[in-house]
């Protein structure tokens, strides 16, 4: 009976385990995959970042398309001089040593008639930027979903384990009731009894260790999700045995060509190029003239002169300047050329990373693919295997019963059994996230779970 005080002290430290992880877990919070992702999304730090962002880059779309209409200012001095004034008063220039108070006042208006079209190209680019910015805020909620369906689908799988491992332990106590019985009655003997305490201690331990991972996948999903440090959230759960198979018989060149219709990123990458070439020719556009449309209107008060303030301002001071301004670029100490330079270069490292984004699209949908396929396999073997396992644990189950098969036959049908299990459920939720997967690789992936 040496192996009964190790079996109560693995039981006892289990119990002791999983009593510590729930006190310290003092409120749940149940959620469904679309709250886990809106939660994800309100309080990811990247996401947050491209919001703010965003708005950045709807003003400069604004700025860029209010650059068509002429720029207005109303200026407006006052000012004290004291000494001799000289002020002209109908038709004579008196000289005198006073203190004279001015106010002056203006409106002035200046509009581009022509600069070789750069505000067209400016108010283009900004637009497409903008909508770059969409298009990348786009792809970074995809990211969200696609981080929290991995977690949230690894805690799913977690607690099929930890069931699969304690029915398991379960049916062992029973079978280690049943032999403690054949003991009993002489149709065993002892060793058997020993042998099956000695496994249920081990599944004791096992079903520990699933207990544990669970709890540790859940702390993680929590901190994803940025939860308080005594929220641990409780899942509802999905049916991954639902899952649609959609993408068999799609050869990668089908799904490469999808994704290429669909990854919100690919696009960013395209408008950010087009972007960029715009913004080359906006600033090219400084080497030529360029025209500017402008009116002036100025106006003021002295108190030299007697008459009223509204007077002064309005009917005897006012001035009105119309006119155009023709400015030819000669020499800038290099300016234009070098900021030239630089929209180049960020223009050719813009088609270079577009570059990059293509390859990287075209090796995650051959990836994905191959993933996808691999699991459909092992999902479609994983039943065979447990259907098989069964029925040889059912056998070998009626051959110890009638004494025609020894402990080691039942232990290792069972172990094959509930590892077949283990390996059914794990196929399942795999296949399950690769159909995730896939569509994160195809930009298809939304908050629909």
């Amino acid at each position: 009976m040496k192996l009964l005080p190790m079996y109560k002290l693995v039981l006892f430290v289990g119990i002791s385990l999983i009593s510590a992880g729930n006190l310290m877990a003092q409120d749940t919070l149940k959620l469904n995959f679309q709250e886990a992702v809106d939660i994800a999304l309100s309080n990811n730090l990247n996401y947050q970042i491209q919001s703010n962002e965003m708005e950045i880059l709807k003003r400069q779309k604004q700025s860029a398309l209010a650059s068509h209409f002429p720029n207005a200012n109303i200026n407006t001095s006052f000012q004290q001089q004291n000494g001799q004034q000289f002020q002209q008063i109908e038709g004579e220039i008196v000289v005198t040593n006073v203190t004279n108070e001015i106010v002056a006042s203006g409106l002035s208006l200046n509009m581009p008639v022509f600069n070789a079209g750069r505000r067209i190209l400016d108010t283009q680019s900004s637009r497409l930027n903008y909508m770059a910015g969409e298009k990348g805020l786009e792809r970074a909620a995809q990211q969200v979903i696609f981080d929290v369906s991995r977690r949230y689908l690894q805690v799913l799988l977690d607690g099929e384990l930890l069931r699969i491992a304690e029915e398991n332990l379960e049916n062992q106590k029973q079978q280690l009731e049943q032999i403690t019985g054949f003991v009993d009655a002489g149709l065993r003997t002892v060793s058997d009894q020993y042998n099956q305490e000695s496994e249920v201690a081990r599944l004791e331990s096992v079903a520990v260790t699933a207990q544990v991972t669970l709890e540790n996948d859940l702390w993680d999903l929590s901190e994803y999700l940025q939860l308080e440090p005594t929220v641990i959230p409780q899942l509802s759960a999905v049916d991954p045995m639902n899952a649609v198979v959609s993408f068999e018989g799609m050869t990668v060149g089908e799904l490469y060509e999808l994704a290429l219709s669909n990854r919100s990123d690919l696009e960013q990458q395209e408008m950010l190029v087009s972007a960029a070439k715009k913004s080359v020719q906006a600033m090219k556009a400084m080497y030529y003239p360029r025209i500017n449309a402008f009116f002036n209107y100025n106006t003021f008060f002295t108190s030299l002169d007697d008459r009223s303030l509204r007077e002064q301002l309005l009917k005897i001071y006012p001035q009105n300047t119309l006119g155009l301004n023709l400015s030819i670029p000669i020499f800038n100490n290099f300016q234009t050329r070098l900021d030239v330079g630089r929209r180049k270069v960020a223009y050719q490292n813009q088609i270079l990373q577009k570059e990059s984004v293509d390859r990287k699209v075209y090796q995650e949908v051959k990836l994905a693919y191959q993933n996808y396929r691999a699991a459909v396999l092992k999902e479609q073997n994983t039943q065979i295997q447990v259907l098989a396992a069964e029925e040889a644990r059912n056998a070998v189950r009626e051959r110890f019963r009638l004494g025609l098969s020894n402990f080691v036959d039942l232990s290792t049908a069972n172990q094959q059994l509930v590892a077949a299990q283990a390996d059914q459920a794990q196929a399942v939720f795999t296949l399950y996230f690769q159909e995730v997967l896939m569509k994160h690789a195809l930009g298809t992936l939304d908050v629909t779970f």
